[in-house]
């Protein structure tokens, strides 16, 4: 999914659960502001996604890579099932490998403009991808098989 297909989705569930929607999307449709006093669901910041992969440790990898993620040695070349691989401790399922997840910060807008940041590894990736610290970017309207989200919402 592109990243706008992943900010549309968390406007929609939040509209449906009665929250306020996160994203206002440009008139072209091709990038999006976050709305920053929403309580609506939406894509968690850098930070926030580190946080979550890292879930209190310092280490690369909350596990031995075969045991916690999907990835090209195992994966039989496509995306598989969540939680089928063991947790961190946070009880957080597929934070590394099988599919690389958007989160919501913009990469370098003086350089990139609107490119936005993905992290986690995916199905597709060595095992040296599917580490904490790995960060991609693309344009908001990218989409690849191997590219998905996880959402946040704020209080």
């Amino acid at each position: 999914v592109s990243w706008l297909d992943a900010a549309r989705f968390c406007n929609r569930l939040s509209a449906t659960t009665g929250l306020s929607e996160r994203y206002v999307f440009a008139a072209d449709g091709r990038d999006a502001i976050a709305v920053v006093a929403s309580n609506g669901f939406r894509l968690p910041s850098e930070a926030e996604w580190e946080l979550a992969c890292r879930a209190g440790t310092a280490r690369a990898r909350y596990g031995p890579i075969d045991g916690i993620a999907w990835y090209r040695e195992n994966s039989e070349g496509s995306t598989r099932p969540v939680g089928k691989k063991r947790p961190n401790d946070w009880g957080l399922h597929d934070m590394l490998g099988n599919v690389w997840e958007w989160c919501e910060d913009v990469y370098d807008p003086a350089v990139y403009g609107t490119y936005r940041i993905f992290r986690g590894g995916g199905w597709a990736d060595d095992e040296r991808g599917c580490l904490v610290t790995n960060r991609r970017r693309s344009h908001p309207t990218f989409s690849i098989d191997d590219l998905g989200f996880r959402i946040a919402k704020s209080r």
